[in-house]
């Protein structure tokens, strides 16, 4: 892997370093009260930079509401790690605002040994992560292996797995939000929407790159499954008020639907959602047999 950042404008490199020392800091409050050895021992091996700012190919695009995120990939000496409770105040104090972090900041977190099985797996994913990346932060001794070949027929398999798996799960909450919308419960109605499309989300990007993280967040699932195919845009219109407030409205359900009782959504707000959600489907079907069919020529190449 690379470890320098010359490509990027100064500020942007400035901006990475001061991210990796946040990232530290909330890591090292979050284990300081515990007791278990292999959690107040706990290790940081590695923070690598992936994705399109690595590569490049950032997008900042104030017209168009878009702006790539910092893909960070944190690895960590112990699988217990990787819960969200050791993540949740790096996320909060990396997101954008006033002070030194303007860019989007996206952190994955996986123990060493996950990340090694899944290069001795060939998974794509991480092997690109490896080809592309770069070290932000690393420990003398934490080694990563090297990617093993991948046979096309396994990742034609896996991915026909994936396809069937979450297309079925997300056709099922599709189905469960028309039944709560007839009875009118808006509220269940608007969280199954969301399961829906998380799902859909999910498939896409098991399907592209046999890899999805443990992730609810529609937002974030949103502008990673876009990054990688920009059609899937089109399901989300972003140029009003109401399409936006739809949008959020949906994001927020996955918790306040069923916990808050100040959660409201209108008749019309959820029918748009509805509607948008039947044309994610149709986008995610085109991406991942597209894909699918990208998977069965090499397969047939290879026998």
């Amino acid at each position: 892997m690379k470890k320098s950042l010359d490509h990027l404008p100064l500020r942007k490199q400035s901006e990475l370093r001061h991210v990796v020392d946040v990232i530290k800091a909330a890591f090292e409050e979050a284990i300081s009260t515990r007791r278990a050895a292999r959690l107040k021992n706990g290790k940081i091996l590695k923070i690598i930079l992936y994705g399109s700012y690595a590569r490049g190919d950032w997008v900042h695009d104030p017209v168009g509401r878009y702006f790539s995120d910092f893909d960070l990939l944190v690895v960590v000496d112990h699988e217990d790690l990787t819960d969200g409770e050791f993540w949740h105040d790096a996320e909060n104090r990396t997101m954008p605002g006033e002070g030194e972090i303007r860019t989007p900041v996206s952190i994955i977190v996986h123990s060493l040994d996950d990340v090694n099985e899944q290069l001795d797996r060939g998974r794509y994913f991480f092997a690109d992560i490896l080809r592309e990346g770069i070290v932000l932060l690393d420990t003398p001794g934490a080694k990563l292996h090297k990617p093993a070949d991948l046979k096309a027929q396994v990742a034609l398999a896996e991915a026909e797995d994936f396809f069937t798996e979450w297309m079925g799960s997300s056709k099922e909450f599709q189905a469960g939000a028309q039944f709560y919308a007839e009875r009118e419960n808006n509220k269940l109605a608007a969280f199954s929407l969301h399961q829906a499309s998380e799902h859909l989300y999910h498939c896409i990007l098991l399907v592209v790159t046999l890899y999805s993280g443990k992730a609810h967040n529609l937002a974030f699932l949103r502008k990673k499954a876009e990054a990688i195919d920009t059609r899937l845009a089109e399901a989300w219109p972003r140029e009003t008020k109401f399409e936006r407030r739809c949008f959020e409205l949906l994001r927020e359900a996955y918790v306040k639907a069923r916990y808050s009782k100040h959660y409201k959504i209108s008749d019309e707000e959820l029918a748009w959602l509805t509607e948008r959600v039947a044309v994610l489907r149709g986008l995610t079907k085109t991406v991942c047999e597209e894909r699918l069919l990208t998977l069965r020529e090499r397969a047939e190449a290879s026998e």
